[in-house]
């Protein structure tokens, strides 16, 4: 058996190809497909199986457009309610490809839906792909299944399903059993992942806070605690993969990019990514300064909804070309209505924040913190500040008042960026500066 890890930095995701006696299989495979179409073709293999732990929240899987290209048959829970072609893949039932066996265990808890999937060779387990339930250092939120999919579950509840799953499927394996989890840190799927893309049962049962002895009712508390907020993207990706997305080469070449922006635009939002030193120098009303950023993806779908158009405007075409391929990962090609080259644009500004009189006289300004709710509660940089977290702000943007200049900050500056340039549309009469990277001297 040979194990390739695929991992997605920018969304901390890992997928899996198992490959034995000229077959492979996938599991929790990536929205482009085009990487595994490689590896088979390297390896001379044919893909025969694509095994999904549960519908994901955080990215669009490939698992239909795979099993539409090759014919591979797509393994998921009954539960999932998949309206795509699949087979039922839960406890007590096995695919054999080549020399592999895997075995289905349902560890509800991430989700009332998901399973963990045990690799066996020569007789004996050999690795655990654990998908969203057992990361490396943490276990999978209980939060994101409370409206969407085939089952809808309470948090409380999937909290209480997570503590039985631990114990009684995930460490009932064998210590030297691999961990291959779905994700890494820097996940929205959890909240202290390891850096680490590969544990055992045994370093996870000696260290991993969620495996300890504990009552249900202390890791539920634990468990629910302090979760990091919820994009708005993930319901809708969580159906998406529920019924199967489009192939993902010819849904992204339906977007055109054009070198020149109009003059005349429909009254959607503006994604500029260019620098915020561009951004501020011209501006069209209506654009968000989302800059170009390893988590660009994630504030998008925290920013903008899953049924809002948008316009994207970058600097260059291969920035654009970039940006939709990452816009696809959570399913929002569909929702660009138009990619523009935008180098210079001759328009609104946002004038620079003289630091210094800021700095002796912060009453004289409203000053709106935009971190999320976890990062304020450890650490708060001024007074008397307003607390709106950047994926809240376009809807609560009227509870900032306008009597004194505002001052949009977050922890190192790419989030004020975005904060800045919402704030200013909605209060266009009213001075807004953005603290950008000198929040690093408060």
């Amino acid at each position: 058996m040979e194990i390739i890890q695929f991992e997605d930095k920018n969304l901390a995701h890992y997928s899996y190809a198992i490959i034995s006696n000229g077959q492979m299989a996938l599991i929790d495979p990536a929205r482009n497909p085009q990487p595994y179409y490689d590896l088979a073709k390297d390896k001379n293999v044919q893909i025969k199986a694509v095994m999904e732990t549960h519908p994901h929240a955080d990215f669009i899987s490939s698992h239909k457009e795979i099993h539409d290209t090759c014919g591979a048959t797509i393994y998921v829970s009954k539960l999932l309610g998949a309206a795509y072609p699949h087979q039922n893949f839960d406890d007590g039932d096995e695919i054999k490809l080549g020399d592999v066996t895997f075995r289905a265990l349902n560890t509800p808890g991430h989700s009332p839906d998901s399973i963990s999937i045990v690799a066996k060779e020569n007789g004996k387990d050999f690795a655990l792909f654990s998908g969203d339930t057992l990361f490396i250092g943490d276990c999978g939120r209980p939060d994101l299944r409370e409206t969407a999919g085939h089952i809808t579950s309470e948090r409380t509840e999937l909290a209480k399903q997570m503590f039985h799953s631990l114990r009684d499927k995930i460490l009932t394996l064998s210590d030297e059993v691999l961990v291959y989890p779905a994700h890494g840190a820097g996940s929205l799927c959890g909240k202290g992942l390891s850096a680490a893309n590969v544990s055992t049962i045994g370093t996870e049962r000696a260290s991993n806070w969620s495996l300890q002895e504990s009552t249900e009712a202390d890791f539920i508390h634990e468990l629910l605690d302090s979760q990091p907020f919820v994009p708005k993207y993930f319901v809708h990706s969580v159906e998406l993969n529920k019924e199967g997305a489009p192939p993902f080469l010819s849904s992204i070449q339906k977007i055109q990019i054009s070198d020149k922006v109009p003059e005349k635009l429909e009254k959607f939002v503006i994604i500029d990514t260019r620098k915020e030193s561009d951004f501020k120098n011209g501006y069209l009303p209506g654009a968000i300064n989302l800059m170009i950023d390893t988590k660009f993806e994630t504030w998008l779908g925290s920013i903008v909804a899953p049924d809002e158009k948008f316009y994207l405007f970058a600097e260059s075409k291969e920035a654009l070309e970039a940006l939709i391929i990452r816009i696809a990962k959570i399913g929002y090609e569909p929702q660009v209505a138009g990619a523009f080259i935008a180098q210079h644009i001759s328009g609104n500004q946002l004038p620079n924040i003289n630091v210094d009189a800021f700095s002796n006289a912060p009453e004289d300004y409203t000053i709106v913190d935009i971190r999320n709710t976890t990062e304020v509660k450890n650490k708060k940089f001024f007074k008397n500040t307003i607390e709106i977290p950047l994926p809240e702000l376009r809807e609560r943007v009227h509870e900032i008042p306008f009597q004194k200049p505002v001052v949009v900050h977050c922890a190192g500056g790419y989030r004020s960026a975005a904060g800045a340039s919402i704030i200013k549309e909605a209060l266009k009469n009213t001075e807004v500066y953005d603290l950008s990277y000198a929040i690093s001297k408060f």
